[in-house]
């Protein structure tokens, strides 16, 4: 039941994809509506500046049907860097055709060819039983670590 795909890293013609995933990845697991223009420019500031991250898009039949966002996080302990996986979206109609599990396995070759990187980890929101499923046929656990935050964007 797959389908033909090609995995590349994001380019900026691929903003509105992105933009238009995110929000519904908002809206879909957390039932937040994010404001467009923020969203908008957090996508073009990242596809513009590597060091803040790197999109990967599954593409098929020349359309974007997937994506998902690396950021970095270096690790003095292990004296190596992790890759976060966020912004991960796989559209509607093509869920359960193998797109996301493409998307990391593509992620997973690149870090594995990389010898600084030593982890890849994501979080999710803790209802979304579909996507834990999802990760965890991939080879994906649940650690011991639980996520703290502080919000600082309401000024």
């Amino acid at each position: 039941m797959g389908i033909d795909l090609t995995i590349r890293k994001a380019e900026l013609r691929d903003a509105a994809d992105i933009v238009r995933f995110n929000l519904l990845l908002a809206l879909e697991t957390e039932g937040l509506r994010l404001e467009p223009n923020v969203v908008s420019a957090g996508v073009e500031a990242l596809l513009q500046d590597s060091s803040k991250g790197i999109y990967f898009v599954a593409e098929s039949r020349e359309a974007v049907v997937g994506q998902l966002m690396i950021t970095y996080e270096w690790s003095d302990w292990r004296n190596g860097m992790i890759l976060w996986i966020q912004s991960v979206y796989v559209d509607q109609e093509q869920r359960g055709r193998g797109v996301f599990g493409r998307l990391f396995g593509h992620l997973r070759q690149l870090a594995v060819e990389h010898p600084g990187v030593c982890t890849i980890r994501l979080y999710m929101h803790e209802q979304n039983s579909q996507a834990r499923r999802a990760y965890e046929r991939l080879g994906l656990r649940q650690t011991h670590y639980q996520v703290f935050e502080m919000d600082l964007d309401a000024r």
